[in-house]
């Protein structure tokens, strides 16, 4: 396990391009790997959750190839690997490939690390063997990976999600390509739109409003290229930041800003941080910011579900209490973030509470130092290395290769807004 630390006091100065979105990634090579044409994709995320996500669909049997550009030609055509794919620490790679194979007439073992391995994959066998589908789990109730998925002639339902998941909604809908008849997911709060987005793109049947979406089976007819904006989720850590440092005026250039997705802007607007949006751009502008507390509901939490390790960090250095309701979800991410984020936030400092399913957090201005295990998550590790730069001492990260998964050139970025050299 590496470790990096990271000294304090930094400035987030200049301009920097983030990934391309992991979310859009994911789907836009497993659309294009059932599509009728070739399609050309850029601005793919270069981390290994989507790196993954192509070796799948290469592996299935479409034509991928990676140009020296960076660019992704992608021709579909589906027909089956005898052995297992492995997906490493990807949950939106496994649970969105489980419901695109569950109508072809081959078996798919679909298997991750072991922290997939821990993951809940109930959420999506029920539903599509309510479409007919052959779902099998591993663990004594079968609900865990290894997935083994066999293929089988698959019927549209009327599905309400018991819980906010987009990627629930995605496995079911891209199972519902090749259903008989249309198949509606309905939705208790709404959660990113990528994967109808970007099938009505494709010249897919699909019908939206009132918390519903329709998706009809048909063929699959992808744009003859499409372009990846950068990834909001990671924008989010350079941005607070930036709110959090002295001195401090970062943009963060082509970020989506699509439904869902803008959530932590809303959140950080609410703390008083000194944040703009240029629409047309899609570069998001934020300078050092008097931050204060806020509360994130149950009902938003959908939409700034992965920013909550960054936001935590910004409740920290805020001025009162910040709550966030509805965590229970977290808890079951590449590790047990709840758990993460307190153990993180206490070592530097602030006092957290959790009451029920809220966490509660009790800003204590400039964050100290110390050492923070990302036990093996992405995401806490980057929340970690933010803090530590924007607060007023050294911190260490333990596990700080874990970035690798969404976010290879992190550490580079870093030094390039902040001049701390690794």
């Amino acid at each position: 396990m590496s470790a990096i630390t990271i000294e304090g006091s930094q400035r987030f100065t200049g301009r920097l391009r983030v990934p391309g979105d992991k979310s859009i990634s994911h789907r836009a090579l497993m659309i294009a790997a059932v599509g009728r044409r070739p399609c050309t994709i850029s601005g793919l995320s270069d981390g290994d959750d989507v790196t993954r996500t192509r070796l799948a669909v290469q592996a299935l049997g479409a034509q991928v190839e990676v140009h020296g550009t960076g660019e992704v030609t992608v021709a579909g055509g589906l027909a089956g690997v005898p052995g297992a794919i492995y997906l490493g620490n990807s949950g939106t790679g496994i649970r969105l490939l489980a419901g695109l194979v569950a109508g072809y007439h081959f078996t798919t073992t679909l298997d991750g690390d072991a922290s997939i391995r821990r993951r809940p994959m109930d959420r999506i066998i029920e539903p599509l063997s309510a479409m007919g589908a052959s779902v099998r789990g591993s663990g004594s109730g079968g609900t865990l990976a290894p997935l083994t998925v066999q293929g089988r002639p698959l019927r549209g339902i009327d599905y309400t999600l018991p819980v906010a998941s987009a990627q629930v909604k995605s496995a079911v809908l891209l199972a519902a390509l090749r259903a008989e008849g249309p198949t509606a997911v309905h939705e208790p709060v709404p959660t990113r739109a990528h994967t109808e987005e970007m099938l009505a793109d494709a010249g897919v049947r699909v019908e939206r409003g009132g918390g519903s979406v329709t998706v009809w089976p048909g063929e699959v007819e992808p744009p003859h290229s499409i372009g990846i904006p950068g990834d909001p989720s990671q924008a989010a850590f350079w941005l607070v930041g930036a709110c959090m440092a002295p001195d401090s005026d970062l943009t963060v250039e082509n970020v989506y800003l699509g439904p869902a997705r803008g959530g932590f802007v809303d959140v950080l607007a609410r703390m008083g941080a000194d944040i703009s949006v240029d629409p047309d751009s899609g570069d998001i502008r934020a300078c050092t910011s008097e931050l204060r507390a806020t509360r994130v509901s149950a009902d938003e939490l959908p939409g700034c579900i992965d920013e909550v390790p960054i936001l935590a960090v910004a409740a920290a250095a805020a001025e009162g209490v910040t709550v966030f309701e509805g965590i229970g979800e977290l808890r079951v991410k590449e590790s047990d973030r709840v758990a993460s984020i307190i153990e993180m936030l206490n070592g530097f400092g602030a006092q957290t509470e959790i009451d029920g399913e809220a966490l509660a957090v009790a800003g204590v201005g400039r964050l100290g130092g110390g050492t923070v295990d990302s036990h093996g998550d992405h995401r806490m590790a980057m929340a970690a290395a933010i803090a530590g730069a924007a607060g007023s001492a050294s911190v260490t990260v333990e596990g700080f290769e874990a970035t690798a998964t969404s976010y290879p050139g992190f550490a580079r970025d870093l030094s390039r807004v902040t001049g701390w050299s690794p």
